[in-house]
């Protein structure tokens, strides 16, 4: 038997995007097999440290970080440019909350 459970669109509003770089390392980098983050980080031309911050989501995915991932897990860099701005967007909306209630919306 298959029961379904809608979600309810307040509550996924208030849920925050997972950052891009989070989404790499939990879902990509271990379909990618046993490869350490630093054969990934030669693969992609970058440090450790740097893709380190990234996964952590201290750092953005950057237009140069989304090609390399891009080129890396053969999907382009729209896919990750795409996660990125919709978890600023989300984290800029939430940050300017009280500022934006104040603007009006023009028809």
């Amino acid at each position: 038997m298959h029961i379904e459970y809608p979600a309810d669109p307040a509550k996924v509003a208030l849920r925050p995007p997972t950052h891009p770089g989070v989404m790499f390392q939990r879902h990509v980098l271990p379909a990618l097999g046993r490869r350490t983050i630093g054969e990934i980080a030669a693969l992609l031309g970058v440090s450790r440290q740097t893709l380190h911050r990234v996964m952590a989501g201290v750092t953005a995915v950057s237009p140069d970080m989304a090609v390399r991932l891009g080129k890396l897990c053969g999907n382009g860099p729209d896919l990750w440019l795409t996660l990125q701005a919709r978890y600023d967007a989300w984290e800029a909306t939430k940050r300017l909350a009280k500022e934006i209630d104040k603007i009006p919306t023009l028809s």
